[in-house]
């Protein structure tokens, strides 16, 4: 009779394994995850075995070499699983143990008829893959209960990928060890809060405590009507505005999507205040600077309101982003697909961090500021914390 092993060998080589799947835990618990997806994968031009290990509540992945694929295998189904079926070109391989440890290898006809695409797993991998249902994506009519993307939602489905691509850069920043406090200022239909707790508390194990606001109170009570469906404990949503919102003393993340004009400043300050470890903000609706910026030189275009009101636009969030920087973040500017209120696509994402040389930060924020003829509300907001004006 065959064994394990040599059942790996004839199956492993590249090309040869199209897909498996390890199931049957022998011991069940909370803990222990419920299956293993196993697929080849190119990564840097070398063979790869991707592992998906299929939790309660969330998967994780692991990318290992062919000879460790082998060991892990083998390890999997020798202590851990009772069932393996292994999809190759030439046949299909069920692997049985029983409860006594007996392994049976039954070889059948093959079922896959097409070799696996190396090719295609090196293109870009979404966070939210489709093909696997995500319980808030079908609630919100942007899958089917088969987890396909309905085609009128397949820009939303991207741009939340992107998003939470965004927020994936930035875990190694976010505390360790204990729950984290989540607001999200201006949340509206909450697609984008939605899938930042799924993929922060459902996929990567975290602790959470979200809050969404928003000032529509039936937007909020739909919201959280679909929260408790959804069972997810750790996200709430309340009615009320960035000015007035003192439920915390500290939040480790804040994000505002679309707060308009200094309403961002705002969602801004408080974010800075308390001490958050990570901010995101989508800006909209710049008028601020827009009434401040004044300059000879620049003349030629801000005689043209269009070009005015982009420029504007872009001068300011590069002022919220050395703001930042000033009291302590290292902050970027990043492309993110937005689709509903405005054509500017820019998202300050910050991140705490070392401040260093605040003295010359601080001379070429001045002089930009200074150039632009502008008076931020930001930082009138932030004086407390920044440095003193030169010649002060």
């Amino acid at each position: 009779m065959q064994t394990i092993e040599e059942m790996l060998e004839s199956v492993l080589p590249e090309g040869r394994l199209v897909s498996a799947t390890i199931s049957q835990p022998r011991r069940k618990d909370s803990e222990s995850f419920g299956k293993v997806a196993i697929k080849p994968l190119l990564l840097k031009n070398d063979l790869h075995y991707q592992f998906a290990y299929h939790y309660d509540k969330k998967v994780t992945h692991d990318n290992i070499t062919p000879e460790d694929a082998k060991s892990k295998i083998a390890d999997l189904l020798e202590n851990d699983m009772r069932q393996g079926l292994f999809n190759t070109l030439a046949a299909d391989y069920q692997v049985l143990v029983s409860k006594k440890g007996k392994t049976a290898i039954l070889q059948k006809p093959p079922t896959k008829k097409q070799a696996p695409d190396l090719a295609h797993n090196r293109k870009k991998t979404y966070v939210l893959e489709e093909g696997e249902p995500v319980p808030f994506l079908v609630e919100l009519g942007v899958m089917n209960d088969k987890g396909r993307v309905l085609a009128a939602k397949y820009d939303k489905f991207r741009q939340i990928n992107r998003f939470l691509e965004m927020v994936r850069d930035i875990l190694p920043s976010l505390p360790k060890g204990r729950k984290l406090t989540i607001v999200d200022f201006g949340c509206g239909k909450s697609y984008l809060t939605f899938a930042l707790y799924h993929y922060l508390a459902v996929q990567e194990g975290f602790e959470l405590n979200v809050v969404g606001l928003d000032l529509k109170a039936d937007v909020i009570e739909h919201c959280e009507s679909l929260a408790r469906t959804l069972r997810y404990e750790g996200l709430h949503f309340r009615i009320g505005d960035i000015a007035d919102y003192d439920e915390f003393d500290a939040v480790d993340m804040v994000i505002t999507l679309h707060a308009c004009d200094t309403a961002t400043d705002a969602a801004l300050e408080k974010a800075v205040r308390w001490g958050a470890s990570a901010i995101l903000s989508v800006p909209c609706c710049q008028h601020e600077l827009f009434a401040q910026v004044q300059s000879d030189v620049l003349e030629p275009m801000l005689s043209h309101g269009i070009l005015k009101e982009r420029f504007s636009a872009l001068a300011t969030d590069a002022i919220r982003a050395k703001l930042l920087d000033l009291v302590g973040y290292k902050t970027q500017l990043l492309e993110f697909i937005d689709l509903e209120h405005t054509p500017k696509n820019i998202l300050i994402r910050a991140v705490k961090a070392d401040v260093a040389d605040t003295e010359a930060s601080w001379r070429e924020y001045e002089a930009f500021r200074n150039f632009l003829g502008a008076a931020p509300y930001l930082e009138k907001a932030l004086q407390d914390r920044l440095p003193a004006p030169s010649g002060a």
